[in-house]
């Protein structure tokens, strides 16, 4: 460099700024009510259906949600039947509203100019933002997992946990195998974000942007469902979210992660360079 400073210091620096701007959004996401009470919301789901379980005593006869009818003989199935429930609806709600707040919330309220002002850089901004929401994918997930744990393993008797296959396996296992389960829902939450965090670069009004992703998120479990688009099926971001029942074999069967993780990395590869492309010409001073 003409100053003299070696060529690779602005990159030395521009990453040692990083992990303080990602420690700043991940402290202004869990600080925000609104944040705690979605992921309050999604830990009762699991607790209302323990409570629901225990107190009528229904879920013996076969109707309802997959694995409902095993709780009363195991608490561990609280957490499948919760998974089952709010994967397609509640979880991908509450990305919605978070992917789809990432930049149009700072442009609403007048603070992304500054934020690039930093200096961020609109690259290391978008990766920030998205970092951020994976977080909280990742919370929401443990938040359903925790809970409906907890729920079970306190109102419902635990020991040897029947898989799919028929066999047998212990409490310790048998966890293990729910730990990976709420993986493969993180993991499929991934592109849903990819996809807010781009509809969020499209728009100034927050509460447009997150719309437009749950409504999307909605749509494409619907287009899902239509057997005369079984061609469409494969490249929808919703099509493999209940695949996570291969984990529960024996042994593990991993196509359904593995086709999951490609489909969720393919949408978090183009949106995210949708994202960029628009955010990297977006007037921020308008």
């Amino acid at each position: 460099m003409p100053d003299g400073r070696p060529a690779g210091a602005p990159t030395a620096r521009a990453r040692a700024r990083t992990w303080p701007f990602l420690a700043s959004e991940l402290s202004v996401m869990f600080r925000r009510r609104r944040t705690w009470a979605m992921l309050a919301a999604l830990a009762a789901v699991p607790v209302l259906i323990a409570v629901a379980v225990r107190v009528t005593g229904a879920g013996s006869g076969g109707e309802g949600p997959a694995f409902l009818d095993r709780i009363t003989h195991n608490g561990l199935f609280v957490v499948l039947t919760a998974l089952v429930l709010c994967t397609p609806l509640f979880l991908p709600l509450t990305v919605g509203v978070v992917s789809g707040d990432t930049l149009a919330g700072e442009a609403g309220l007048g603070t992304l100019r500054y934020l690039l002002a930093a200096p961020a850089g609109r690259a290391r901004l978008l990766l920030v933002k998205y970092v951020g929401t994976a977080v909280f994918c990742a919370a929401a997930t443990s938040a359903v997992l925790l809970a409906g744990t907890v729920a079970g393993l306190a109102l419902f008797p635990s020991g040897p946990v029947p898989l799919l296959s028929g066999d047998l396996v212990d409490v310790w296992t048998a966890e293990g195998r729910i730990v990976l389960v709420g993986a493969y829902v993180f993991v499929s939450l991934l592109g849903l974000a990819a996809v807010g965090l781009f509809i969020s670069t499209l728009t100034d009004v927050p509460v447009g942007a997150m719309a437009a992703t749950v409504v999307l998120a909605i749509a494409a479990q619907v287009l899902d469902a239509l057997p005369q688009l079984d061609w469409l099926h494969p490249w929808l971001f919703s099509h493999w979210w209940l695949g996570f029942a291969d984990l529960l074999r024996q042994p593990v069967e991993w196509t359904s992660f593995g086709n999951n993780a490609v489909l969720q990395l393919g949408y978090v590869l183009v949106f995210g360079a949708l994202a960029y492309g628009r955010f990297a010409t977006k007037d921020v001073l308008s």
